[in-house]
């Protein structure tokens, strides 16, 4: 079957865009073939620093025909009526349409429309310009004569070339003939920009591929990576060394080479004495060289791989002296940076480099960098003996954590903070404990990053994580569809993992209540602007959480148990925040407990119980709930129980009451009622008391027992019987079970 290439030439496509164009590529023109009936065996698209380019396999020579029977209107309808349906159906008079009939409806119109199919370079000629002309680039300009003009192309660079050819392997192909903005596609390209000359033509992939190599342009992404990387590899390997790898950087230096040559160079030895990630960041940052290291001492050597776009005929010693210069005056800089960084810890106290912290904002309404890290060492010190952390050390820590972000080498290289926290923290003579959670407090940074689990970087990490988060949510800055500007996903997503994977029994709560608290002592000491534009803002929100919780009560007695006198405002805000916060941390649970399987509606049926702000204990009752809904006795026991729910939802709305209140066993008639009933007062208190002890197989084992009961009752018992105090006292019986069950989950959440 025939094959399809096309490739779109230009000046430059930008690193970063290669991966998403070459995909959006694919798809817009892959979708377009498909609806236009035009069905292919497979597709792969290329892109490079300079080109865009697809191949489609398998397709048709031609579209398929298409029959289509058009229903009319009634015969003797109004000639409006006709008229619209010979226009619809693209027939000039009723001669060419049939009569059908129908009992019902009496006589009517058919038209039956046959169409041929096109031939699939004439589809490909339509697809191809509209894809291109609306082709979502992040960024896009317009260029030459008639650049001024609002329907001019827009393209990421000046679109220089467009190849576009069409058909099978034992023929020559032919030109998929079509234009745009002036712009004739044909079968010519062009190779490496400085290492081939002229024009190449082509005529399918195979052909393109291999006179594109030949010319110095390796056209696959994957395959310019792997001679990148297994070169480095080489290079190293010959000199005694390891290569340090980095995924992001090859991914980015791959897009920035269409023949990749692999050089090594080197600095001067004295340069080791800065600590190994800044040198790795100095030399990734300003040059996009790979680092080296020695395998006997770990350490980095003084050598680096870069990638060069060119074939050089001096071997490349001009391309390699030339990186060197740069990375000798960047290393320069980062060394003059940590020197003067060891000589300011040296004899500026700590205290004093806090204080500079004082003037620099952290959020406009959440105060300076000063108050906000004063904050953490409060909530730290709070947190320490629940998480077996040492109070004062934790404290201590946590308003060291953050002092390396005034420091030279973190101002020129942010992504070293924290890292260089423990550096200075060595330096000082500083408790290990410090230093580490220096370096470990922003950890985890994502799902897959290590969690700290030193006692002192717990309470540090957890104290900065939940300082943010109520902070934000405090001035409802919270995250909004896929806008996040201050990552407070990633730090739930953190707090999680940290509870989770550290085994910690926290009451989320309890912390909310006391980070808002620190939150509330800086807002007055700087004489806070109301909080009741907020408190309308979050109070508007309220109804539209994903899981509404009953905390307002818990909030209440927890804020009301503090000496402090708090106003009304203050605690309506509270009550809020702590609900809508919550419910954010049961999504990111959510999220969290999907990659190892578990439903999230279960979480959700969990997480919906009063009081519900231990995640060990959430994560562990959703596990065990789990186990027991896939056992036939909890599938029969949910499908029992949703019936039940059902009933008194339907029940209690039409009637305007609840039913929750005492059974009267005397009403208790049927042995399958009184049977359910005996049942429910017999295993509600040991489904408690099982609970109170946190064994929740056990609570399992006990609510398996309702099954039988439960069926037997809905089997042989009308539950709306016409006498009115009968029917009043099943439907309590109904509440009972819901009841009883909610102990353990609200089943009403679960799906199946």
């Amino acid at each position: 079957m025939p094959d399809l290439l096309l490739e779109l030439f230009c000046e430059e496509i930008p690193a970063r865009m290669q991966a998403g164009a070459a995909e959006s590529l694919r798809k817009l023109v892959t979708d377009a073939l498909v609806e236009r009936g035009l069905v292919y065996e497979g597709a792969k698209a290329f892109v490079t620093p300079r080109r865009l380019a697809l191949a489609v396999h398998g397709l048709p020579a031609q579209q398929p025909d298409t029959h289509e029977e058009r229903k009319g209107p009634r015969v003797g309808a109004p000639q409006g009526a006709i008229d619209g349906f010979l226009k619809a159906a693209g027939l000039s008079s009723l001669d060419q349409a049939s009569i059908e009939s129908d009992p019902k409806k009496g006589e009517f119109y058919v038209a039956r429309i046959h169409k041929h199919g096109r031939p699939t370079p004439e589809v490909v000629a339509e697809i191809v310009p509209a894809v291109i002309r609306a082709f979502p680039w992040p960024k896009s300009m317009r260029w030459g004569k008639g650049s001024t003009s609002p329907n001019a192309l827009r393209w990421v660079r000046p679109l220089q070339s467009i190849l576009c050819t069409f058909g099978p392997e034992t023929e020559e192909p032919e030109i998929v003939r079509f234009e745009v903005d002036g712009l004739a596609s044909g079968d010519t390209t062009r190779g490496h920009r400085f290492l081939s000359e002229g024009t190449i033509r082509v005529r399918r992939l195979d052909d393109w591929m291999a006179k594109l190599e030949a010319a110095f342009v390796v056209v696959d992404r994957e395959r310019r990576k792997d001679i990148i990387l297994n070169d480095a590899k080489d290079l190293a390997l010959a000199q005694g060394l390891e290569l340090v790898e980095d995924a992001g950087l090859l991914d980015e230096i791959s897009g920035l080479v269409e023949w990749p040559v692999v050089l090594m160079g080197a600095f001067e030895q004295s340069f080791l004495d800065v600590p190994d990630e800044v040198i790795r960041a100095t030399i990734r940052a300003n040059q996009k060289c790979f680092v080296l290291k020695d395998p006997k001492t770990g350490r980095l050597a003084n050598r680096f791989i870069l990638v060069s776009n060119l074939k050089a005929s001096d071997g490349g010693k001009a391309i390699v002296a030339g990186n060197e210069r740069v990375i000798r005056a960047r290393l320069s800089d980062a060394k003059f940076f940590w020197e003067t960084d060891k000589r300011t810890n040296a004899t500026v106290p700590l205290s004093e480099r806090l204080e500079k912290f004082a003037n620099v904002t952290f959020h406009q309404e959440l105060g300076s960098q000063f108050e906000r890290i004063n904050r953490i060492a409060r909530l730290a010190k709070a947190l320490a003996p629940m998480v077996g952390a040492d109070p004062e050390l934790a404290e201590r820590a946590a308003r060291y954590a953050k002092s390396d972000l005034r420091t030279e080498v973190v101002g020129e290289f942010p992504e070293v903070q924290g890292l260089m926290g423990r550096y200075y923290a060595e330096l000082e003579g500083l408790p290990p404990e410090i230093a580490a959670a220096a370096e470990e407090h922003y950890k985890p940074q994502g799902p897959t990053d290590v969690v700290p689990t030193a006692p002192v970087s717990v309470a540090v990490a957890l104290a900065d994580k939940l300082d943010t988060l109520v902070g934000f949510w405090a001035i409802n800055e919270k995250p909004t569809g896929s806008k996040d500007p201050y990552a407070l996903r990633r730090a739930a997503l953190g707090v999680v993992r940290l509870v989770l994977e550290n085994g910690l029994r926290l009451s989320l709560i309890k912390l909310m209540a006391h980070s808002l608290r620190l939150h509330f002592r800086t807002w007055h000491a700087s004489a806070l602007t109301t909080r009741l534009e907020v408190l309308k803002a979050l109070s508007a929100v309220r109804g539209a959480e994903t899981i509404a919780f009953p905390l307002s009560l818990q909030l209440g007695s927890l804020w009301e148990s503090q000496k402090d006198q708090r106003s009304a405002e203050e605690f309506e805000l509270f009550s809020s925040i702590g609900t809508s916060l919550l419910s954010f941390f049961a999504d990111r649970l959510k999220v969290h407990l999907r990659e190892a399987g578990a439903r999230h509606d279960l979480v959700d049926a969990v997480f919906a119980l009063e009081g519900q702000d231990d995640l060990l204990l959430v994560v562990k009752r959703v596990e065990a709930l789990g186990r027991f809904l896939a056992t036939e006795d909890g599938k029969n026991l949910l499908a029992g129980t949703k019936r039940a729910a059902n009933i008194l939802r339907i029940e209690e709305k039409k009637d305007g009451v609840s039913y929750e209140g005492g059974v009267d066993m005397v009403l208790l008639h049927e042995p399958e009622e009184r049977a359910l009933a005996d049942a429910i007062a017999a295993l509600g208190p040991q489904i408690e008391q099982a609970l109170a002890r946190e064994d929740f197989e056990a609570a399992m084992g006990f609510i398996a027992r309702l099954r039988a009961p439960v069926d037997a009752f809905f089997d042989k018992v009308t539950v709306n019987a016409e006498d009115r105090e009968l029917r009043a006292n099943r439907l309590r019986l109904l509440a009972d079970i819901r009841r009883t069950t909610r102990a353990i989950a609200d089943f009403d959440r679960i799906e199946g």
